[in-house]
């Protein structure tokens, strides 16, 4: 699917030289040189083929050398897997703060081609060869622009990919209660890059962390782990937003040895009345709120969602906002998945457990 120009060129080149490859003299050389590209081929990983949301196939015949990533979470993944270099542009650009400090220099350095989704045409004319897209369609993210056809991106050159994890959580049929799809997505992705080895280390530290989690709480009850509200602030107060059970933030806060009160609606999010918050009285509630660019600006936004909380006439008597049992974790690190969902699971599981989680 969507196969980049220069593949076909390459096809041809191919073609031409089986073609040209008979006659006397040159039989033995053609031979010999066929084997040593199959050979680099296979050493190198490539071909490489992945799926979208649908199960359609995406093939490269070799790493793409210059990439656009739609938000910063595509963005810190390839950094982790040093491709970063590798970056041409991204759209949700990351704050201040938003990114790892080891990656903070180089992420500041990649050209900004949407404060928020990257327009159409800038994407398509960005000279990219792949695209990572962390979100199923553009038009997800409040219709801020239309998302090119598979048929534009294939007359620009450019594959496109997805984090699956994030993109087709909708779209799953049972409940995420693991990181299994996002430790997918980093070996998929590790794949595209040519960097497989760097992403069997960054998946196996992941679940290093998770099991010590799993290891620590695995005698406690499910029925006796403490309900949780993921609060999403910025997806507005009028209306909370329900992180469902398709969602990653749902295996994040299960495995953090929490109960998500709404792990009872299919899908990944969901509109639901401060009436249905109420009625679930969660035991902690985390103040989802998304990277403001310094850390003084996140600690008054997470002070602004407390602040809303302890005086809204709905939920000022909940016990967990009269005792103040708030976690301030920001969004991204909960609902997008990434390398550091697996710190966001121990932090989570210090908190509500901090006698079994140092």
């Amino acid at each position: 699917m969507r196969p980049r120009a220069w593949c076909g060129v390459l096809a041809a080149v191919a073609l031409s030289a089986t073609a040209c490859g008979g006659g006397s003299g040159g039989g033995d050389a053609k031979k010999s040189d066929d084997a040593g590209a199959s050979a680099a081929a296979g050493r190198s990983g490539f071909p490489v083929s992945v799926t979208d949301c649908m199960g359609a196939k995406t093939t490269f015949a070799s790493a793409p050398q210059r990439i656009v990533t739609s938000n910063a979470a595509s963005l810190e993944l390839l950094m982790w897997l040093g491709a970063g270099d590798k970056v041409a542009g991204t759209g949700f650009a990351p704050g201040k703060g938003a990114m790892p400090e080891q990656y903070a220099d180089r992420a500041a350095k990649v050209p900004v081609l949407g404060k928020t989704v990257i327009p159409k045409e800038k994407l398509l004319g960005s000279g990219a060869d792949l695209y990572v897209d962390a979100f199923s369609s553009m038009k997800n993210m409040g219709k801020m622009g239309d998302a090119p056809t598979a048929k534009e991106f294939e007359t620009a050159g450019i594959k496109h990919i997805f984090l699956k994890s994030t993109a087709c959580a909708a779209m799953s049929k049972t409940p995420r209660t693991d990181l299994s799809g996002v430790e997918a997505d980093i070996e998929e992705l590790g794949k595209v890059t040519g960097t497989s080895a760097r992403a069997a280390e960054l998946v196996q530290e992941m679940r290093k962390k998770t099991g010590a989690v799993k290891d620590a709480l695995k005698d406690v009850p499910e029925d006796k782990r403490p309900s949780y509200f993921f609060f999403d602030y910025d997806a507005g107060t009028k209306q909370p937003m329900a992180v469902c059970n398709r969602q990653v933030a749902n295996a994040v806060i299960g495995m953090g040895g929490g109960r998500n009160v709404f792990a009872g609606c299919d899908g990944d999010f969901k509109p639901v009345g401060w009436e249905d918050v109420v009625a679930k009285n969660p035991d902690w509630i985390q103040l989802g709120v998304r990277n403001r660019g310094s850390e003084e600006a996140n600690a008054k936004a997470f002070d602004e969602a407390a602040e809303f909380l302890k005086n809204f006439p709905a939920t000022k008597d909940l016990t967990a906002v009269k005792e103040g049992r708030f976690l301030r974790i920001g969004s991204e690190r909960t609902t997008i998945g990434g390398v550091r969902s697996a710190d966001t699971v121990r932090e989570i599981a210090h908190t509500l457990h901090p006698d079994r989680v140092k």
